[in-house]
């Protein structure tokens, strides 16, 4: 390995982990350089294990042939890994590193939404959600529960920051994500019946059957304060609510996502 000791602040080629930001790393002008940092060295795992490239690495002293051994047994003999000590890290960073492992890697170019949602069942689509750690939770939950694909409009927070790789504990990397425009027609033209999830006088219970059973179903999520527009509510196909206990009237948007996929998943026949 290229193994280079962090002897300052500023030192050239750390600048990935330290200076940059997520639209500098996305580096939208330039898409063949555009990055995205993964942190911890389970999360680095699933991302090699489905396939992204590693640039470079920065890496605490201790884990070169601790924690870190096995994934840079992985990565290209000439992979620069910076690394220091914990603090020298900290301070370089300006946060504390998970399990002390960073990892810069190649950016994929951005997916078909018609790709992503070919033979899906049920796609949940994130419409506005702005939340670094829900994004990364309602991944998570979609891997766990079969869901075959994630939508995000354009409002949405990327599945590629740092916190939200993160927290989905590397399931942004397991389930195809792409970009919409909107949040009713998209899944509409590509053949799903739209649920929002929503509390209105129209709403039926997330568990009404005829819900459950439709082959293709796309799961509208909302903001973390006010919920679905109005106007993506009207649009929907139907406008489904989680029946609730002692007058809680919402959850949070990660929580609710979770409890939706279960209920609405795709039943097969055997089933």
């Amino acid at each position: 390995m290229k193994l280079i000791e962090i002897s300052r602040l500023g030192q050239e080629g750390t600048e990935v982990f330290a200076s940059l930001t997520e639209a500098q790393l996305r580096s939208r002008l330039d898409p063949e350089r555009a990055l995205f940092i993964a942190e911890s060295p389970k999360v680095i795992d699933v991302a090699l294990n489905a396939g992204y490239e590693p640039v470079a690495m920065m890496c605490e002293r201790r884990h070169i042939e601790g924690d870190a051994a096995s994934i840079l047994r992985r990565c290209p003999e000439d992979m620069p890994v910076y690394t220091g000590s914990r603090s020298v890290l900290a301070e370089l960073t300006g946060y504390t590193l998970t399990r002390g492992v960073l990892c810069a890697m190649k950016r994929p170019a951005d997916a078909d939404a018609a790709t992503v949602c070919r033979d899906a069942r049920r796609v949940v689509v994130i419409d506005s959600v702005t939340d670094t750690t829900n994004i990364g939770a309602i991944f998570r939950s979609a891997a766990a529960l079969d869901i075959d694909g994630v939508l995000l409009t354009r409002q949405s927070c990327d599945p590629l920051n740092r916190r939200s790789i993160r927290v989905s504990m590397g399931s942004v990397f397991l389930v195809p994500w792409a970009w919409i425009d909107d949040a009713v027609d998209d899944p509409k033209a590509l053949g799903f019946h739209t649920v929002a999830m929503a509390l209105t006088d129209r709403s039926v219970a997330i568990d009404d059957p005829l819900l459950c059973s439709r082959p293709r179903l796309a799961i509208i999520m909302g903001t973390e304060g006010e919920g679905l527009q109005h106007s993506v509510i009207e649009r929907a196909d139907t406008t489904a609510r989680i029946p609730m206990s002692h007058g809680v009237d919402s959850l949070n948007v990660a929580a609710a996502a979770a409890v939706a996929f279960w209920q609405l998943r795709a039943i097969s026949p055997a089933d």
